[in-house]
């Protein structure tokens, strides 16, 4: 007996799941099978649509179902990839544009596709070009729920993070020791974890 379902189905289970990803607030594995059979769908039905677009006279109504399921699948299509470019952003943000441990998490990194791992290097490449070009007069990685009390600040450093480029110099940053430094140039370094302030 073979399986019979209608135009769309498949797309809706995309959308699905990205619903079930958002409730739970996860990132779930790209569904690389179900989008693969979605555009061997949308192929299938532009091949039938074609000898009824050559009919003369209106659209027989056979060609509208297919068109508005292809029109359909493609909004399906993008709505998944859309969620998941956001979530990636969002997750990027979070850790304070840190891309290293976004992607040395296998955990999350198993679950992107290797688009989505391309993607995040160019917008992090992207990220960085911009900040090159106010790194002087201000750091967009910063926080901005609160304003900094003093342009310096007295750091601890929690994880060693190398050699660090600062307005003062190179500074390498080890494990327990302690360094006034502007702001400006370690804030990224807190928010990712590698600083505390004390």
């Amino acid at each position: 007996m073979s399986e019979a379902r209608q135009y769309g189905e498949l797309a809706t289970q995309l959308v699905l799941e990205s619903r079930r990803s958002t409730q739970t607030d996860t990132l779930l594995k790209y569904n690389d099978a179900l989008v693969r059979s979605i555009i061997r769908e949308q192929r299938d039905l532009e091949k039938a649509a074609e000898p009824l677009a050559l009919l003369d006279g209106p659209p027989v109504p056979a060609l509208i179902v297919i068109e508005t399921a292809i029109n359909r699948n493609k909004r399906c299509l993008l709505a998944y990839h859309t969620h998941r470019t956001d979530r990636l952003r969002d997750m990027y943000w979070a850790v304070g544009g840190a891309l290293p441990h976004i992607l040395a998490n296998q955990e999350l990194r198993g679950r992107l596709s290797p688009h989505e791992v391309d993607f995040l290097r160019e917008y992090h490449a992207s990220i960085m070009d911009f900040r090159s070009d106010f790194s002087d007069e201000l750091d967009i990685m910063a926080s901005i729920t609160q304003p900094p009390k003093d342009l310096h600040a007295l750091v601890k450093v929690v994880r060693d993070c190398g050699w660090i480029q600062t307005e003062l110099g190179n500074i390498n940053f080890k494990k327990g020791e302690r360094f006034m430094v502007r702001r400006a140039d370690i804030e990224h370094l807190i928010v990712q974890g590698y600083l505390e302030e004390v």
